[in-house]
């Protein structure tokens, strides 16, 4: 066999046994408590926002589905993201599944890990006037307040929402990820496996001060859009001005200010 090929059943080995004795758990648990400490924050996060990404597949495997909204055949990944873009849980399920019912995957047992978690800010999705028995299932069985953000239906294109754009900095980041780019993996457990594995590359490097400036024109113009946004958002809420459009790391610090209750969102 060759060596290249010997190489990669090692790592394929070694990905599946971590998998299977939750060594990924345990090592992104720990960099998340430590790179939330290093912000000056509670290692246990006390507001979070959830969403959900379609992600096409490769052919095979389980738990795959077709999103008729999004016409993506595939799986979804489910995360619940802390107001500093970290992952405290993520659940991959097939593309099928409403986020209403991926929602109850997702939240169900979260409150006996982080018992300092409150409010959770969702998109229309979750609840609406047709449906919205996750309000009391999540208040019921979870302690939990789940906040709407609605979209502004006059404001066209891309438009930052208040708190839960922390979330798709989140999914930006996955994707940045080659492996994370589409989901090829065969199984679900192995697929929120590769998600621990990009946050686990993004937290060491968080903590390390590494900094990410834009690159061309596209990312350079996204970034001036966003400051400008969130600068005209923490003005309405008393907060100063950022200086200088960043990339994420000048504005690593801002995943905080997302409410105006900043100094309990630890």
């Amino acid at each position: 066999m060759p060596v290249p090929d010997r190489c990669w059943v090692i790592l394929l080995f070694v990905t599946r046994a971590w998998t299977a004795d939750g060594t990924w758990d345990r090592v992104h648990d720990a960099l998340r408590e430590r790179a939330r400490a290093a912000d000056g924050r509670d290692p246990q996060p006390s507001a979070a926002v959830l969403d959900s990404q379609s992600a096409r597949t490769s052919e095979g495997g389980e738990a795959i589905g077709f999103d008729a909204g999004k016409r993506v055949r595939g799986r979804k990944r489910h995360l619940l993201v802390d107001t500093c873009d970290l992952v405290p849980k993520a659940v991959v399920h097939s593309a099928s599944i409403q986020d209403r019912a991926g929602a109850e995957l997702v939240l169900g047992g979260v409150r006996r890990r982080f018992p300092l978690l409150g409010p959770v800010w969702v998109d229309g999705g979750y609840v609406n006037a047709v449906d919205a028995r996750l309000v009391g299932w999540a208040a019921k069985n979870e302690r939990l307040e789940l906040m709407v953000v609605p979209r502004d239906a006059d404001v066209k294109g891309f438009r930052v929402l208040p708190r839960r754009w922390v979330v798709e900095w989140t999914f930006s980041w996955l994707g940045r990820c080659r492996r994370s780019a589409r989901d090829y993996e065969r199984r679900t457990a192995r697929a929120e496996a590769m998600i621990k594995a990009a946050m686990i590359r993004l937290m060491p490097a968080r903590l390390a001060g590494e900094d990410i400036e834009p690159h061309g024109p596209i990312e350079t113009e996204a970034a001036r859009h966003l400051v400008e946004d969130l600068n005209s958002e923490d003005q309405s809420s008393g907060y100063a001005a950022l200086s200088g459009p960043g990339w994420p790391g000048g504005m690593r610090s801002r995943a905080g200010f997302c409410s105006p209750c900043r100094a309990t969102l630890r």
